[in-house]
């Protein structure tokens, strides 16, 4: 007797990959479960069977994605000496990590889901915790330059924090349209221009 549909022995961690890579140039709400399937070689069945569902899926290729793309971005805040130097590795990192592929598909976490009242609102709600977390990073590491006297006591931490943050976003947007690395250091440069009036 032949064997009916699709073996369950498929790579899970192969089909993640291929479902990041469909979400990441779609988003969440665009990103059809046809296209998912496809792109991952497996029957909806088979997909529902090994993730759960849809929402599910991309939860787990968000975590993919930040630990094989943005954690060179943001992991070595709290390790670099000064905090300078984690702001300005953060929009250097940002730079490179958004022009590896061309084109670029800039940040899976600022752009797959960009409205609040989309379809998902679940899944706008979990990249927002994660874009929320960022922002947090860079202001518990300016608290701590307060704290250890490298920095003013009187310096806004938050609305520094926002401040490259949203540069930072704002740099994905720029790489989605095309911009070139050395456009995306030049924006990088001219945020890095601004700390000292921003700390002083």
């Amino acid at each position: 007797m032949s064997s009916r549909g699709r073996p369950r022995t498929f790579d899970r961690n192969k089909a993640l990959q291929q479902a990041l890579e469909v979400f990441w140039e779609r988003g969440f709400d665009n990103a059809s479960m046809s296209e998912l399937t496809r792109a991952m070689g497996i029957s909806s069945p088979s997909l529902y069977a090994a993730f759960g569902s849809k929402e599910a899926l991309f939860r787990e290729a968000v975590e993919l994605y930040i630990t094989t793309g943005g954690s060179g971005i943001w992991d070595p805040v709290n390790r670099i000496e000064q905090a300078r130097d984690a702001v300005r590795h953060v929009l250097h990192a940002t730079a490179i990590a958004f022009t590896q592929q061309i084109p670029s598909r800039g940040c899976l976490i600022v752009l797959a889901s960009p409205q609040s009242q989309g379809t998902n609102p679940v899944i706008g709600a979990e990249l927002e915790r994660h874009r929320n977390g960022n922002r947090d990073c860079l202001e518990h590491r300016l608290r701590r330059a307060v704290d250890e006297g490298e920095l003013k006591a009187n310096i806004n931490c938050n609305a520094i924090a926002n401040y490259y943050t949203t540069v930072q976003h704002g740099m994905s947007i720029l790489a989605r349209d095309g911009a070139t690395r050395q456009e995306l250091l030049d924006v990088a440069s001219c945020a890095m221009a601004a700390w000292d009036a921003l700390t002083d």
